[in-house]
């Protein structure tokens, strides 16, 4: 894997032993996201929260698509 190879858009990740993560503005539960972050020179996962779906959010995103 070079440096190269960026991902458009995060990624997300399986609930696989995950916490679920919750919408800081409105509390409810949102998709847990994968990323990369660099450190000591290598790629490794970085897990967070996903953007909020309820239309009824101030930070809501609509989907891509």
């Amino acid at each position: 894997m070079t440096g190269h190879d960026q991902h458009p858009h995060p990624t997300v990740a399986p609930q696989a032993g995950h916490e679920q993560l919750y919408c800081p503005a409105c509390g409810r539960p949102v998709e847990t996201v994968i990323t990369r972050r660099k450190v000591l020179g290598a790629w490794v996962p970085a897990w967070g929260p996903g953007p909020c779906r309820n239309t009824d959010c101030p930070a809501y995103q609509p989907p891509d698509g």
